[in-house]
């Protein structure tokens, strides 16, 4: 029908409009004549209607208000209607006063019949668009029944796309906002039904399937929260991108993605000072050791893209090796000689490299990591994070080393483990190096990178692939997370800006309940997985820190990384007796 009509809309609505005058004039007269039009000439009132259709008819052309300039019923056309319909009143009085004699109608009649046929002139357009956004909706029994959280700018145009669309898989049957201005508000026929907290009555009255969180702004906390509340009324969860993914355009339901578990951390974009990094990285001579690992292969990729004089990327696992040449050159031939098998814990062939090479520059990533392991084998950590560290730091004291990075952890801060004690001692042996020579040693801690290996998003994903359970230590167990590329990111920025022993601590955000973490990723995979809580292991930590109770950070001149002294080790030290 619309596919018919739209063609001639402009007819329709002048025809419309025609008849608006009508009611318009006599509506206006049986108000002014106490409802008795018998006191006054029909000729009279049908030659008032004549002239103020003819000028509306002239004015309204002359306007474009019948050429589509105007999406229809919009506040553009409503505007121009107005003014339309003001010109012709204004006109068709100055006719009924100069140009008749006695006057055609009371003046009061022509000012009355211009308001009602306002009035009448919208109350069409208006009917027309809802009758067209009905007629545009999708099919509430075909698409996915949706509550939309956030009633804001992005909310409405949001709503807007899905309900005006019959292509739409989505349907809005319901709106949250926690703000009370907005408790009674409407968007194309969507209530505003209650804040967050409503959202398993609301869900429950609805039938809904998805909660989309309209909130481009929105920070972990609202994620992390909604997410909760919606996992445990069966809810899936999608969002809009954020601010500046959207670009300035109106977000439509096609922007709608699922939530991410990087989503739930909130990070802010990381801002580095590239002229700071390319000062001591730009041909420069730079040594990564693990550098096949998650962190290890990430900063050969960013330390590449600065332009080194040469990188040497040591590793004891070959395979790891193949991987990273594979990720860097897009080949693996393996004939390179920056790429160097070798062992930490082997002083001598780390002299002989380092003889070899010269590097000015170290990263130093390789390490033991996993804190059951350790906890039953704490010699393996000690030899590796303890007497390797070492290794490393007397080699680069010898030849002259400018910078020095030590890769720590947040379990070094106030350690529990046998992880966290001898990255302690790794911190504090940098420090005491520090002391003793020439170029800036230091150390740079920080919590759980998202996607490397064994981390515990890998692991919830490999038992969600295998159909469960999934094991989680206790539901109210929260750690740090930070994505590889802005660890890495930030891990290069301490190494430009940290002073000499120091360890610098980077901003891990919001700690996140892993309990959550483990709910989202099963949402996603779409099936019904158990989660199973083991309760914590020996020296594992309910709650991360990234401060011991002694320490104090002091903020640096990058917003999201603060320096921490750290007292020195003496090297005579870790081969005592229960040092670990």
């Amino acid at each position: 029908m619309l596919e018919r009509i739209a063609p001639h809309r402009g007819y329709f609505q002048l025809a419309a409009d025609c008849l608006s005058w009508l009611v318009g004039i006599y509506v206006a007269a049986l108000l002014r004549f106490d409802f008795d039009l018998s006191r006054w000439q029909h000729r009279d009132l049908l030659t008032a209607l004549a002239i103020a259709v003819v000028l509306h008819v002239v004015v309204g052309a002359a306007l474009g208000l019948y050429r589509h300039q105007w999406r229809f019923g919009s506040f553009e056309e409503m505007a121009s209607v107005a003014g339309t319909t003001a010109v012709v009143c204004v006109a068709t009085l100055a006719l009924n006063v100069w140009a008749f004699s006695p006057r055609l109608v009371p003046n009061g009649v022509v000012v009355g019949a211009a308001l009602v046929a306002l009035v009448a002139m919208g109350s069409v357009r208006y009917s027309w668009r809802l009758y067209i956004d009905r007629l545009k909706r999708p099919s509430a029994d075909h698409a996915t029944r949706t509550i939309i959280f956030g009633a804001g700018e992005a909310g409405e145009q949001l709503i807007i796309s899905m309900m005006r669309n019959p292509e739409s898989p989505l349907y809005a049957v319901a709106i949250l906002d926690d703000d009370p201005v907005r408790q009674r508000l409407r968007i194309k026929g969507v209530q505003v039904r209650g804040g967050r907290g409503d959202l398993a009555e609301v869900a429950d009255a609805t039938d809904a399937e998805l909660l989309v969180i309209a909130v481009p702004s929105g920070d972990a906390d609202l994620y992390r929260d909604i997410s909760r509340r919606a996992n445990e009324v069966g809810l899936d969860v999608s969002v809009l991108p954020s601010v500046q993914d959207l670009l300035g355009s109106a977000p439509t339901f096609a922007d709608i993605r699922p939530l991410e578990v990087t989503d739930l951390l909130g990070r802010s974009p990381v801002e580095t000072n590239v002229d700071q990094i390319a000062g001591y990285l730009k041909d420069r001579r730079v040594l990564v050791t693990g550098a096949g690992g998650s962190i290890g292969s990430e900063l050969c990729r960013q330390i590449q893209s600065h332009n080194p004089a040469s990188l040497v990327m040591i590793d004891r696992d070959e395979g790891a090796l193949h991987t990273l040449q594979l990720a860097l050159e897009g080949h693996a031939l393996l004939s390179d000689p920056s790429l160097v098998v070798a062992d930490i814990r082997d002083r001598a062939r780390i002299d002989e490299l380092f003889a070899l090479h010269q590097p000015q520059v170290v990263f130093h990533a390789a390490a033991l990591k996993h804190l059951p392991l350790l906890e039953m084998h704490p010699d393996e950590g000690h030899k590796t994070n303890v007497l390797g560290t070492l290794n490393l730091l007397q080699a680069a004291a010898e030849i002259g080393v400018d910078h020095f990075v030590n890769i720590s952890t947040d379990k070094a801060a106030n350690p529990t483990s046998v992880l966290g004690r001898t990255k302690r001692h790794a911190e504090q042996l940098t420090a005491w190096v520090a002391e003793r020579t020439s170029g800036t040693f230091l150390s740079v801690r920080f919590g759980n990178v998202l996607g490397s290996r064994g981390s515990v998003l890998e692991t919830f994903r490999s038992q969600i692939d295998q159909g469960g359970p999934v094991t989680v230590v206790d539901p109210d167990i929260t750690r740090y997370f930070m994505t590889v590329e802005e660890a890495v990111q930030l891990v290069i920025q301490a190494g430009a800006i940290g002073g000499d022993g120091e360890a610098l601590v980077l901003d891990m955000g919001t700690p996140v309940r892993i309990d959550d973490v483990a709910r989202q990723l099963i949402s996603h995979s779409g099936k019904d997985i158990e989660i199973v809580y083991t309760g914590l292991r020996p020296g594992e930590k309910m709650h991360e820190v990234l401060f011991s109770p002694d320490e104090l950070g002091v903020a640096s001149e990058h917003p999201m990384i603060s320096h921490v002294p750290v007292p020195p080790l003496d090297p005579a030290e870790v081969t005592q007796p229960g040092l670990v």
